[in-house]
């Protein structure tokens, strides 16, 4: 919640672009009513109306920021007039967003309450400022979630690809490809190391089997392989000083897949 006596921070993310009036305009609704208002970029080069491009940098995001920050999420909010807008609280910080089912994978929590945010008498061309601003607007200036609109059970809600954890092996894909062509996965350190226990194993991805993990990308020289946890506690596959993607030929969804053995 949101501590008193202090405002709560406005993160934006957004498939816009940097190119156009968009993010300037959005800025300038919240600015013109809350002229001090924090309001921090999160990303707005999410892949166009790609909601797991999106979901993956806001889940990698919130939790950095405050009990009661305001995310407002402008990924794929047009283009479908029966599509509702969603005021979500989550894990003590606030999610607006179109009713498209990214609110499915942004956390493995239910949401403590969602509500339907009343739709504009015409239908908007930019929902983001005429429907997602005003409501930040409200929240920040102390509206409950619950006045903001109707309570809402049945929102769409997309389920993500999860790992599987066998009794041999663990078999999880490539959910992201980030800016330098390392392929991030769905596979947890915490039930890497509860498997493991001394066994032996090898990662396998596309042609490429590794015995290793290694502690840093700085073990490996310029143009080696690397398969490493991140610091989201994911396994992370790249090439020091290279695009993984591109050299091995793999790309979002691709399979990985961890054989343990106790030879």
């Amino acid at each position: 919640m949101i501590a008193p006596g202090s405002m709560a921070i406005i993160t934006l993310t957004s498939d816009f672009g940097e190119c156009d009036h968009y993010v300037g305009a959005l800025k300038g609704r919240i600015l013109s009513q809350i002229p001090q208002q924090a309001i921090v970029d999160i990303s707005h080069q999410i892949q166009h109306f790609d909601l797991a491009h999106g979901a993956f940098v806001l889940r990698s995001t919130y939790p950095a920021f405050p009990d009661g920050t305001i995310h407002l999420v402008a990924v794929d909010t047009v283009g479908n007039q029966e599509r509702s807008h969603l005021a979500i609280q989550l894990e003590n910080q606030f999610f607006l967003m179109a009713n498209h089912g990214m609110l499915g994978l942004l956390s493995d929590q239910d949401p403590q309450l969602v509500v339907e945010l009343p739709a504009p008498e015409e239908p908007s061309a930019f929902p983001a400022l005429e429907v997602l601003a005003p409501a930040a607007i409200d929240i920040v200036n102390g509206k409950p979630l619950a006045e903001l609109g109707q309570q809402k059970t049945d929102y769409h809600k997309m389920v993500g690809r999860q790992m599987r954890v066998l009794k041999d092996q663990i078999i999880g894909h490539v959910i992201r490809v980030d800016h330098y062509g390392n392929l991030i996965t769905n596979i947890e350190k915490k039930a890497f190391c509860n498997r493991k226990q001394g066994n032996k194993y090898a990662v396998s991805i596309g042609r490429e089997q590794f015995r290793r993990i290694n502690s840093s990308i700085d073990e490996t020289g310029s143009g080696d392989c690397f398969v490493i946890f991140n610091s989201q506690g994911l396994l992370e596959v790249g090439i020091n000083k290279g695009n993984a993607s591109e050299l091995l030929g793999l790309r979002f969804d691709s399979p990985i897949k961890i054989q343990f053995s106790s030879d």
